[in-house]
């Protein structure tokens, strides 16, 4: 037998150490080439490092959270060739994700020998029996169980307690075919007397779990916190009649083509944007704080922040200005879809000048987003909702929201970041003077 050492490779960027967000592997685990070994994180891109070779692996170095040096020994396997002292470290997948996606395989890959699962309900008996021995032979079931933040978060939806979980995967991690088996199993638990995952309704529960604040969770907090402490935020909500604009919006979506996408209120917003931001080149801008330079932006790439199973991240549409609404919704409907699935490239999650942030149908009444540094202006639509109005001395039932906004006031003036939202609220008010010149 050798040894063959895997050096962490250069994963771009010009960066010199990486993070290592998840192993994929275990000690003493055989693997095959190009199987996935770790993912590490790059500032906002999470790149999948795979196997050089085939082999055992006999060690493996630092932990998920851990600072990786580029070019220090990542792995070591143990082949049947002549030993490598130092492997050159050979590139990592060309795929930048944004975080690392839930990783899924078929039952019979990690089932026992000979376990031939069926199909339908057979691949869930199959992967809850493969549970069920990984938790009988756990030194404690009591540990802190691994779970990517996506599981985790599914089995708090669920009421599942990840603890009388067992997982089938690498290193004992659980993964969503493992909640999908628990579920299947009665969500009993496999410890033998445990209470099942949900719990009694009015039981009490001890007991805390700690999650550390590694890879995409971690940038997230480091950015908010940093734009909390540089920025001062000043905030501005204005009501919105957004009757007409519905109007409109329905009658195009009824009237569209096969071809075109469904629109949306975010391509009408990003329009009334671009209309506007010629006249206010303060706000499309980023504020270098450091060197004392604002930079105004002519073109307009307008950021749409977007929830994922791990966090908050903001896909960014590219010259926003040169779109009509069906290019910015079918644009914005393709980086949404890439953004979710984890394979948005470091391009198009960055170069933004201005953010639109919104809740959808969970967006409330008001809200007081962060602004997304070194940008300088945030906007907020909120959800729309039936109320009653006055209108020409009349009550009348009218489709009402508010826009809530945040600006640098060190570079955007109160009265300028006021009456830019006036003027925005009057283009969707009146829908078609967006379309106008």
């Amino acid at each position: 037998m050798a040894r063959y050492v895997f050096k962490l490779p250069d994963v771009g960027e010009g960066t010199a150490e990486a993070e290592i967000v998840a192993w994929h592997v275990k000690l003493g685990e055989m693997v095959e080439e190009d199987a996935p070994l770790a993912d590490v994180m790059t500032d906002k891109a999470t790149i999948e490092i795979t196997a050089p070779v085939s082999g055992k692996i006999v060690e493996r170095n630092g932990e998920p959270g851990e600072m990786a040096p580029i070019g220090s020994v990542l792995v070591v396997f143990e082949t049947d060739g002549a030993d490598v002292g130092a492997a050159p470290a050979a590139a990592p997948k060309p795929a930048a994700n944004v975080a690392p996606a839930p990783r899924t395989a078929p039952v019979a890959d990690r089932a026992q020998p000979g376990a031939q699962p069926a199909p339908g309900d057979g691949g869930l008996k199959a992967r809850a029996q493969v549970s069920q021995d990984a938790f009988a032979t756990r030194e404690n079931p009591d540990d802190k169980p691994l779970a990517s933040p996506a599981v985790r978060k599914r089995a708090h939806e669920l009421g599942i307690h990840l603890q009388y979980v067992a997982g089938a995967g690498p290193a004992g991690r659980i993964e969503h075919e493992d909640l999908d088996a628990y579920v299947a199993n009665g969500g009993g638990g496999f410890g033998g007397g445990r209470a099942s995952g949900g719990g009694a309704l009015y039981a009490q529960r001890d007991g805390a779990e700690d999650i550390k604040v590694i890879g995409l969770r971690r940038k997230i907090a480091e950015k908010m916190q940093d734009a909390k402490r540089r920025i001062p935020h000043f905030a501005y909500v204005e009501e919105v009649d957004m009757t007409e604009m519905e109007a409109l919006r329905a009658h195009l979506n009824a009237t569209r083509r096969k071809d075109q996408p469904k629109l949306t209120l975010l391509p009408f917003l990003v329009r009334a944007l671009v209309r506007l931001l010629p006249d206010y080149p303060q706000i499309n801008a980023t504020f270098d704080d450091e060197a004392g330079v604002v930079h105004r932006h002519h073109a307009v790439h307008c950021g749409i922040a977007a929830q994922t199973a791990n966090g908050l991240v903001v896909p960014v549409v590219k010259h926003a200005e040169a779109m009509d609404v069906w290019a910015l919704a079918t644009e914005i409907a393709r980086l949404a879809e890439a953004t979710k699935s984890g394979k948005a490239t470091r391009e198009e999650l960055s170069g933004s000048t201005i953010t639109i942030t919104s809740l959808g149908p969970l967006g409330g009444v008001v809200t007081t987003p962060v602004i997304n540094h070194p940008e300088v202006a945030i906007i907020g639509p909120n959800k729309i909702i039936d109320r009653p109005v006055v209108q020409n001395g009349v009550i009348v039932v009218r489709k009402m929201m508010n826009i809530s906004s945040s600006f640098d006031h060190r570079v955007v003036d109160g009265y300028d970041a006021a009456e830019f939202i006036q003027r925005v609220k009057a283009l969707l008010e009146h829908p078609a003077t967006i379309f106008m010149d």
